[in-house]
């Protein structure tokens, strides 16, 4: 169609200011830390030092639990799951360093609490471990349960949420015991091989790990009582929402998936699917992906390169595993677990 000159003229000066709204958006997108990852070229990865979770394999890469929810972040980012970069940081020196900008993301297993929200200014990602604090004691001692081990001498890690949880249970119940605070994580080991301390107190998760690395594993047990909630999430620095939606929605993107039935292995025949949630989800309908600004396939990337929840579980930390723990309260909500993803439209 013909239009007369000042109707090309609007045109043209609408289409100006769709442009210009279009960069406008996607400047609105950009923080600190996108930009900075996007212009160095990789995810720094803050993780910590336990097998099945983190740990760099013979050849020195990095595996675990939580390093395949850095590479789903690559993938998200720049679809390339190699475009992160792991570094070990301590209890008491990820979240200084989170601070600091050494990390754009700490994935080393921090408890989301409401004072590292608001006093310390981190946002958390959604969970992706149910934890609770446990105990490791030497079966030699006799103990059954957490209240008989009045009077003993426990080891707690230092800048951890243990030191806090273990003095509020002996409070509640009355009984004594004498902290030992620990700070290098071998050392928080060989107290308790050595007869240092009595006990160990930490996230039950790191606790059964531990026990797996002991030359006799069966001489020692974790006792039944959980004495806190401990959620680990993603933790980021506040003020670039951008950058922590890619972090929520990435891991959404794995409990979707298995919510689905979508592994690494059968992704490319859900392609074919004609649901539209699934055609969404996987990219097939790009609608999704160009209104948020992400690559219509960044869900089904994903899958591709690490797979779903469940099998990140499970090749990690899961039954078949030398950790070898049950998915419990890490089971979608569709089977009693709290897993649990928002609508992806």
């Amino acid at each position: 169609m013909t239009y007369p000159f000042s109707l090309k003229r609007l045109a043209a000066t609408g289409a100006v200011a769709l442009s210009l709204g279009a960069a406008a958006i996607s400047s609105a997108f950009a923080g600190p830390t996108l930009d900075a990852i996007q212009q160095r070229g990789v995810i720094k990865v803050g993780v910590g030092t336990s097998p099945g979770f983190f740990a760099p394999d013979s050849n020195g890469k990095w595996q675990g639990f939580f390093v395949d929810f850095g590479r789903a972040l690559a993938v998200t980012v720049f679809n390339d799951p190699n475009k992160v970069e792991f570094t070990s940081s301590s209890p008491q020196q990820r979240l200084p360093a989170l601070q600091a900008g050494e990390f754009d993301i700490l994935l080393s297993g921090v408890t989301q609490t409401v004072t590292r929200a608001f006093k310390l200014g981190f946002h958390f990602g959604p969970v992706v471990f149910y934890d609770g604090q446990g105990i490791l004691v030497k079966k030699s001692l006799g103990v059954e349960k957490a209240a008989d081990l009045d009077g003993a001498t426990i080891g707690v890690q230092s800048g951890t949420t243990g030191e806090l949880n273990i003095a509020d249970f002996f409070r509640k119940t009355g009984k004594k015991y004498t902290p030992v605070v620990i700070e290098d994580s071998k050392e928080f080991v060989a107290a308790l091989e050595s007869g240092r301390v009595d006990a160990l107190t930490q996230d039950s998760s790191d606790l059964a790990i531990r026990r797996s690395e002991f030359k006799n594993p069966d001489d020692y047990v974790l006792l039944p009582e959980r004495l806190s909630k401990e959620p680990l999430a993603p933790a980021v620095r506040a003020g670039d929402d951008r950058w922590l939606e890619i972090v929520n929605w990435t891991v959404y993107a794995t409990i979707q998936a298995e919510e689905f039935g979508i592994t690494q292995a059968n992704v490319d025949e859900f392609l074919k699917s004609e649901d539209p949630a699934i055609k969404r989800f996987l990219g097939v309908d790009t609608s999704l992906g160009e209104a948020i600004g992400l690559d219509p396939k960044f869900a089904y990337n994903i899958i591709k390169a690490v797979g779903n929840y469940g099998e990140i579980f499970d090749r990690n930390i899961g039954p078949n595993t030398k950790v070898g723990f049950q998915r419990g309260y890490n089971e979608l909500w569709t089977k009693g677990g709290l897993l649990y993803s928002p609508p992806f439209r």
